[in-house]
């Protein structure tokens, strides 16, 4: 009965893109039958073969393998924040030891791999083969694996002459599909929290869900003759286009690795000091009320659709509503280790699914943002007057993504 509910919640999922559609009349239905076919054999594949099972492990492994060398620069400096079974002193390991320190480690790596030309050449045949697959144009796809692998607002960056060339309504497509991005040097974070085949399993399933739920929400007719590739900025060049010094180049890395450590743990301190303070104004009224409880129950029927018993969708629901609010950081800190692993498989997987995504209020901003700075005032405007749409999207990417691998963990 369960995987029937299950299934019925993808097709509402899909239903609500629809009904929500800014132009229901040219709506791709091909692609988004081949692309909602793709991600069902990818979570079938990843979830419930051995090779698929093993290839998304050794992937994980490896996150957890490079987490575990950077702690060697973190004993180095604070031997007493990591415990002996990594050479340290510390009887246990926070939240910022254990999940963010490695950070400083992890994002210069993958800057040097895109300073040496190799993530490059990556992102751009994976997109090209989107592309092709899918019958979407091909800046879109290819954006859509860029954010899988550098993040929205680094993607958006280097991305300003495209976007400054591409129509005020394509814009808004890719304005809403970073929404549903992750940032690879950050899985390592993800995989100490949460299990880590389930995060590797939803990032490609992530990037195609973006494509299918924009396809739905703002589908764009282009043109051949818009179907092209500006010319972008490169990591690793200054602003005459000369190749910077590799080594001025890994400082800024690092330093841009250390920025985002404390924006992260700032806003993970903050939101969760302000949701606590609701919580306790909430209380003044009703003791049992929080704000937990009220996105709880927003969220309900969304989780009760991904088929679970009624005090399975409950616990889902609590979790979904808190991470929209805050962010990620904060839910996989609350349910990381025994939390989780006593949760059934199925809710195992959905929930980690589900969290594994930037989609939440912060990051419309973040968004907004960095259009401000990159494109004109009609562009930005059209941006701006969407958040709900963008919001839309985060969350319908991420209930379509957990539907899909979800039907496949029991």
């Amino acid at each position: 009965m369960y995987l029937a509910i299950n299934v019925l919640g993808v097709v509402v999922f899909l239903t609500t893109g629809f009904l929500f559609s800014k132009d229901k009349h040219h709506i791709h239905w091909r692609s988004i039958g081949i692309m909602l076919a793709l991600n069902l054999i990818l979570a079938w594949f990843f979830t419930s073969f051995s090779v698929g099972q093993n290839a998304v492990k050794a992937a994980a492994d490896g996150f957890n393998w490079l987490v575990k060398v950077s702690y060697q620069g973190i004993v180095f400096a604070l031997p007493n924040w990591v415990t002996p079974a990594f050479g340290g002193t510390a009887s246990s390991m926070n939240f910022i030891t254990s999940a963010l320190l490695p950070v400083l480690m992890i994002v210069p790596l993958f800057d040097i791999l895109t300073y040496i030309g190799v993530l490059p050449w990556i992102i751009k045949w994976i997109g090209r083969g989107l592309s092709f697959i899918t019958g979407q144009p091909r800046f879109e796809s290819f954006f859509a694996v860029e954010m899988m692998f550098l993040g929205n607002t680094e993607v958006l960056a280097i991305s300003g002459i495209q976007l400054r060339q591409m129509r005020a309504e394509r814009n808004l497509t890719l304005a809403m599909m970073s929404m549903s991005c992750v940032t690879a040097s950050i899985l390592g974070a993800y995989t100490q929290m949460v299990p880590g085949q389930f995060v590797l399993t939803a990032v490609p399933i992530n990037v195609i869900n973006a494509i299918i739920v924009t396809n739905l929400l703002n589908p764009v007719q282009v043109a051949p003759e818009e179907d092209t590739i500006a010319k972008v900025g490169a990591e690793g060049q200054d602003s005459t286009g000369k190749r910077e010094p590799f080594f001025s180049f890994l400082g800024d890395s690092i330093l841009t690795a250390g920025r985002l450590t404390l924006i992260i743990v700032a806003n993970v301190i903050a939101f969760v000091a302000l949701a606590a303070l609701v919580d306790k104004l909430l209380a003044l009224i009703w003791k049992p009320l929080s704000l937990e409880s009220i996105l709880g129950v927003i969220m309900f029927p969304f989780a009760w659709l991904l088929g679970f018993p009624v005090h399975q969708a409950w616990i889902l629901s609590q979790d979904m509503g808190l991470k929209l609010v805050t962010n990620e950081f904060v839910v996989m800190g609350k349910v990381a280790g025994s939390v989780i692993n006593g949760y059934s498989p199925h809710l195992r997987a959905v929930l980690t699914v589900f969290l594994t995504s930037f989609a939440n209020f912060g990051t419309t901003g973040m968004i907004i943002g960095a259009f401000k700075g990159l494109v004109d005032k009609e562009k930005n405007d059209l941006i701006a007057k969407n958040v709900g749409y963008m919001l839309l999207s985060g969350i319908l990417v991420s209930l379509l993504s957990a539907g899909v691998v979800g039907l496949f963990v029991w």
